[in-house]
């Protein structure tokens, strides 16, 4: 079993999944979405990037179980009170080393403390088998329902994606779809017609559909990283956000804004 590397444990976390849950960040992603905000959360291993103060520090811990557990559990009573839990994030935690990944979920569910898988879903479908069992909710993102689309912004065509979320609605998993809405890339009508259209064809079955208007907050991060940093887009306007709820929601789904 190799350790997985994480760049932030994140506690009172609201947006992560239902209830007050602390939000683990697995470093080490295998998109590389040009709007990413989280570029420290890319690469696999521990690296330096600059602090507020301009000094450098290690972005990157490892955690035995026992420690991660150990440690979430001190926030167990606000879990236990609010519906929340743990939710596992990224980068991609399921790429990470998935003996690691599932002996974690298993820990988690015997201590009685809820798991939400937070996932781009670009990874082999045996990885959500294993965790499948653990898991209490999908937070599964879907960037764009064009391939070649998808592999011109994000890195990597989507079918795989596709796939898994397919195996993840036939074996009964609760899926949030959360749909990153990002200004002239993946908003267009023909585009967002064409995610409700795949969706009533493959009969996938989520519990609500979640829009997430992009946001630069992590346009400085790159520079701090010492990479170039590629961002150059623009948030969908609240008439634009707006529409697509409106024409979701008139398609019979539960629709949020933000979260």
């Amino acid at each position: 079993m190799n350790t997985p590397c994480i760049f932030n444990i994140q506690k009172f976390s609201i947006h992560d999944g239902p209830g007050i849950r602390t939000t683990i960040f697995f470093k080490g992603c295998p998109l590389r979405c040009l709007w990413c905000h989280n570029p420290e959360g890319q690469r696999y291993q521990v690296e330096p990037m600059l602090d507020k103060d301009e000094k450098k520090e290690q972005i990157g811990q490892y955690y035995s179980i026992p420690e991660l557990v150990k440690q979430v559990q001190a926030d167990q009573i606000f879990y236990d009170q609010s519906g929340g839990g743990v939710t596992l994030s990224g980068g991609e935690v399921m790429t990470q080393d998935m003996d690691y990944v599932e002996t974690l979920c298993r820990e988690l569910q015997r201590v009685g403390i809820s798991v939400v898988i937070d996932t781009c879903g670009y990874a082999p479908k045996e990885n959500f088998a294993r965790i499948l069992p653990y898991t209490d909710l999908f937070l599964y993102d879907l960037k764009c329902i064009d391939s070649l689309r998808h592999e011109k912004y994000v890195g990597v065509p989507n079918q795989l994606i596709l796939d898994n979320l397919k195996y993840l609605s036939d074996q009964g998993a609760r899926i949030d779809l959360r749909l990153i809405l990002v200004d002239g890339v993946n908003t267009s009508d023909e585009l967002i017609h064409g995610i409700w259209q795949w969706l009533q064809e493959q009969a996938i079955a989520v519990e609500r559909i979640t829009l997430l208007p992009y946001h630069d907050f992590g346009r400085d991060k790159y520079k701090k990283l010492g990479r170039y940093c590629t961002q150059n887009f623009e948030k969908p306007n609240e008439k634009t956000v707006e529409k697509i709820q409106s024409f979701f929601k008139s398609a019979g789904y539960c629709v949020n804004i933000g979260g």
